[in-house]
């Protein structure tokens, strides 16, 4: 890219900044006195807006020029900052700004390294400052929107590539990691605002402008909302989307909760906002409100305070004609602005610890372009991939013994990008990957697999076929079209879970049955033949810019895969409920389904093995506000390192043996930790467990309750694999109010 053209494009932006930051040097307020506690800065600026422009500051990068302000707008970052790209995230119609970009959401929740998810999220924050506050770019924002702490409860959701996975401890623990990274370690200032997407429940894609997510407040609390408190009280973020959908019939930029549990109880004093075009769908979906001025006052009391839509002139009228007052805009408005505070943009300079990221670059490279953050992304692509099958050691490939390698497959040579992905300074596809590592004594043969025929006599030809296959994240279509029924993305539902591109694998095979397969997918598909026939299956999702040298890496052993799915795979569409059932209760999610899944919760398969050689408590007791360490010994029997995911999982067996007071998941997790072991060696893992964390939600009593019972702690590699357990007592009940 041509940095020198860049900056002759956006010179007079970087002018109309650079002379509003020295108007905010050179303005002596209050509010820029760090010396003075937070709530004094809020009251004083506050103080100083007319009405009018506290209107104005609830819009995206809002800019005060009398007072010498300019606040951070929002900028997109699942999976690596999105300054341009497939959905045009922050470019606004201008050149794309490339950054470091990893494997989807899905992916990175396939890890199960929240130390990992931290590093990227910290290099995310740290780009969305270098490229804010550069005098050559100044683009973007440091509010960024990620993660998405969204549940993947169903197969069939389109938008199942932006979610960690179905378990809410583990997507609540990631979501905690990430945000931390971004927003960093300092206790006054956040390196960059982490805002969670959508809360709430915001699980199925048609429809999903009108439709209500029903289901009781225990599974709200146990369930749905978890990720999102944890990321509040763990995670530090002061900052969420509100959803599109409603929750019982009530909208979720207008619901209840928003005040009633995510700032009274979680403490959530910062950024409530709409998503885009919230608010005109408040009226013409959910048909809530006669108009936007009484909907824009709604939601203002609800507790939101910004808009990502045309809603000023409403809420100007909603205020002229009495429907909001002054004091209602002032109590929303003060969470905004100590977001705004927290990101050092009220500080006078030299305030700010992270104020000179990108501004003195003197002889730097962009972060983008460093070694640094590309062995990040590379490593991100490895620890996602999850080993399938590996029949008869068909993996890793041995380089001395091959002299042909097929490649097949649609888009092979191409890294998808998805709707919200940036754009990555340069991209590895799998066939670039592949003919790198095999190096320059194998030949590796190409063909799309648009011709059946062809890819099969291709792969008769090789000693080997590699078989790449999965969806389009985009579906290669237009916004609302998804042509391939197993396809889906945001704004369309998949209509099924069965791969359309098994047919190929088959065709494949039978030309040659030392076939691999790569499903390079966002979303659980019922494989069931390649299962029973393929003898390797990789999983991998779209989107890293590493995406080639990770599958080479994993392919020919320089790797040792330990990715684990976050989502149960069912063996086909019979096995779904209906999409819009959200009382998981009635079997979805490991957590209450009976039936048996294709690949379990959990599930991923190495190129060592392990063994559980034990497992111990602390205690055998504990009291319901104690706490007891879990510790289990684990063995790589195998004849090379490789990383091992250690998963506790508990059941409730009750007081007498007979079950909990109320229904409870048949397994859940509760506890996990990535750990590298050397071949032969053994490592003692420790996971810690609270009672409080065995509660169940009373809504009678409005209470968390610690039942006194038994409790079974099972541990192991997958949900469906848990060798060693050991029984805890607890001796006591709880009540613990939120």
């Amino acid at each position: 890219m041509n940095l020198r053209r860049i900056a002759g494009i956006f010179s007079l932006m970087v002018l109309a900044a650079g002379a509003a930051r020295i108007a905010c040097a050179q303005a002596d307020y209050p509010f820029r006195d760090p010396k003075l506690a937070d709530d004094q800065r809020i009251a004083d600026l506050l103080g100083r807006l007319t009405l009018d422009e506290k209107v104005l500051l609830m819009s995206d990068h809002p800019k005060i020029p009398r007072l010498g302000i300019v606040f951070s707008g929002q900028v997109e970052g699942l999976h690596g900052l999105a300054l341009g790209g497939p959905g045009g995230w922050g470019g606004r119609g201008r050149q794309p700004l490339p950054t470091t970009t990893f494997p989807q959401e899905k992916g990175l929740g396939a890890t199960w390294d929240p130390d990992l998810l931290k590093k990227i999220a910290t290099l995310e924050g740290y780009e969305a400052r270098w490229d804010y506050q550069n005098p050559t770019f100044a683009r973007g924002g440091v509010v960024v929107r990620a993660p998405n702490a969204d549940l993947s409860r169903h197969p069939l959701w389109g938008r199942t590539e932006e979610s960690y996975g179905e378990d809410p401890f583990l997507v609540g623990t990631l979501t905690v990691a990430f945000a931390q990274g971004l927003q960093g370690p300092d206790p006054a200032h956040w390196q960059a605002a982490s805002l969670m997407k959508h809360f709430l429940a915001n699980e199925n894609e048609n429809g999903r402008t009108h439709t209500s997510s029903d289901f009781d407040e225990r599974l709200f609390r146990e369930y749905y909302s978890v990720p999102f408190r944890m990321g509040f009280e763990q995670g530090g973020s002061r900052a969420v989307m509100a959803a599109y959908n409603s929750w019982n019939g009530t909208p979720m930029m207008i619901h209840p909760v928003l005040k009633s549990v995510m700032i009274d109880e979680w403490g959530n004093d910062g950024l409530i906002c709409t998503d885009g075009g919230a608010l005109g769908l408040l009226i013409t979906a959910h048909k809530a409100f006669p108009d936007k001025e009484h909907g824009a006052a709604a939601a203002v009391k609800a507790g939101i305070n910004h808009f990502l839509d045309t809603y000023i002139d409403d809420l100007t009228k909603a205020l002229k004609d009495n429907l909001l007052t002054e004091a209602d805009m002032d109590a929303a408005l003060k969470n905004l602005l100590r977001v705004y505070l927290r990101l050092g943009e009220f500080d006078p300079p030299g305030v700010d610890p992270y104020a000179k990221i990108g501004v003195e670059t003197a002889g730097e490279l962009p972060p983008w372009q460093r070694e640094s953050s590309k062995a990040l992304a590379r490593l991100a692509t490895d620890e996602s991939i999850v080993l399938l099958k590996n029949d008869r050691n068909t993996l890793p490939l041995d380089r001395t013994k091959l002299k042909s390698i097929a490649v097949i497959g649609p888009w092979s040579d191409q890294v998808l990008l998805d709707w919200y992905s940036g754009t990555p300074d340069y991209a590895i596809s799998a066939l670039q990957g592949i003919r790198e590592a095999a190096g320059s004594g194998v030949k590796v043969l190409f063909a799309d697999g648009s011709d059946p025929v062809e890819a099969a006599a291709l792969a008769r030809k090789a000693d080997v076929a590699i078989v790449i296959v999965g969806n389009h994240p985009e579906c290669n279509a237009g916004w609302d079209q998804c042509p391939t029924p197993s396809n889906g993305k945001e704004d369309v539902d998949r209509k099924t879970i069965v791969l359309e591109q098994e047919e190929l694998v088959r065709q494949v095979f039978a030309a040659n049955p030392r076939t691999i397969e790569v499903l390079r997918a966002s979303f659980p598909y019922a494989i069931v033949w390649s299962q029973q026939n393929l003898p390797a299956i990789l999983h991998m999702t779209h989107n890293s810019q590493e995406e080639g040298h990770g599958l080479a890496d994993v392919l020919f052993g320089d790797y040792s895969p330990a990715g684990r799915l976050t989502q149960t795979w069912p063996t086909g569409d019979d096995q779904l409920s209906p999409i819009l059932d959200y009382n998981l209760l009635h079997g979805e999610t490991y957590l209450y389904s009976k039936q048996k899944p294709l690949y379990a919760f959990g599930y991923g398969l190495s190129y060592t093995t392990f063994a559980y050689e034990g497992i111990a408590l602390s205690a055998p007791t504990v009291a319901a506000d104690g706490s007891v360490t879990v510790t289990v010994k684990v063995k790589n029997t195998g004849k090379r390192a490789g990383d091992e995911v250690v998963e506790m999982y508990v059941q409730h067996l009750g007081p007498d043996g007979k079950g909990s007071a109320v229904d409870r998941p048949q397994l859940e997790l509760k506890g996990f930790k990535r750990v590298h072991i050397a071949a032969g060696a053994e490592q003692s893992v420790t996971l810690d467990l609270k009672p409080r964390d065995l509660a169940y939600w009373d809504a009678a009593r409005h209470a968390w309750r610690v039942e006194k019972e038994q409790v079974r702690l099972l541990v192991g590699g997958s949900s469906d694999m848990l060798p060693v357990h050991e029984d805890l007592n607890v001796t006591s009940t709880a009540e613990f109010k939120p």
